[in-house]
């Protein structure tokens, strides 16, 4: 059996992500105001307790919708005291894909993935375009397809999320590696019949995870007992 295809998600799995501290940090830095790490650990204290047990940042259908992302965020900063300002910028530096580089060995990846003549996929719940960032980056155009949970109105983990992939991929689950960060997003599309690798989060860009993805692409026979053909790769299923 073997793979044709790779889906990958995309904070946490291709990019960082701010922790709470750096997310309030760089909005007061945008603002131009002080950035005394008290006052830091105040309003990350006031925004989590704002958030409330539920999180509502986190809440069912907070990515399938820009406009319900962007209303929900403001109201969670309003109830944690922040003026105008300070809840814009807040919600300029969450927006902002610069705040999110790419592991060191993201590009690498999906260029070899491509060459050994595998598809790649994002899938992504969030509320705005990563295109531009992996235009930016200089591989934009090696990613086939995109699944951004506010385009199709939907989030992981619900089943539509990957099905909708794997048909505008033109693969069958069986052909298809997902590679995530969380078991309950990511992870659910093993129910789809999809092989699914959970990696941990990235926390630093230059953690190399990626390897692990790359371990499952060897060479088939026919390339390895072939030296006049052109070599031909697939993602080996090992699960």
């Amino acid at each position: 059996m073997t793979f044709r295809a790779v889906i990958f998600d995309w904070r946490g799995t291709l990019v960082t992500t701010l922790s709470k501290h750096e997310w309030v940090l760089e909005a007061l830095k945008l603002l131009g105001r002080g950035t005394d790490p008290d006052d830091v650990d105040r309003l990350v204290t006031a925004i989590r307790a704002a958030r409330g047990v539920q999180d509502r940042l986190e809440g069912p259908g907070i990515d399938s919708d820009a406009a319900y992302h962007r209303r929900t965020y403001f109201e969670v900063f309003h109830d944690a005291g922040c003026d105008d300002d300070l809840a814009h910028a807040l919600y300029v530096v969450e927006s902002d894909a610069r705040h999110n580089p790419f592991a060191t060995d993201a590009v690498s990846t999906v260029l070899e993935l491509r060459r050994r003549g595998v598809q790649v996929a994002v899938l992504s719940d969030i509320h705005f375009d990563v295109r531009p960032a992996f235009a930016a980056a200089g591989f934009g155009d090696s990613v086939e397809v995109y699944t951004l949970s506010f385009e199709q109105g939907l989030q992981k983990p619900d089943p539509r999320m990957f099905n909708r992939t794997l048909s505008a991929l033109g693969v069958r689950p069986t052909d298809t590696l997902m590679v995530g960060d969380r078991s309950g997003p990511d992870g659910a599309a093993v129910e789809e019949g999809i092989t699914t690798l959970l990696l941990p989060p990235l926390t630093n860009i230059e953690d190399r995870r990626l390897h692990r993805v790359l371990a499952l692409c060897e060479p088939t026979s026919r390339a390895r007992n072939s030296s006049n053909a052109a070599p031909t790769t697939s993602c080996a299923n090992r699960y």
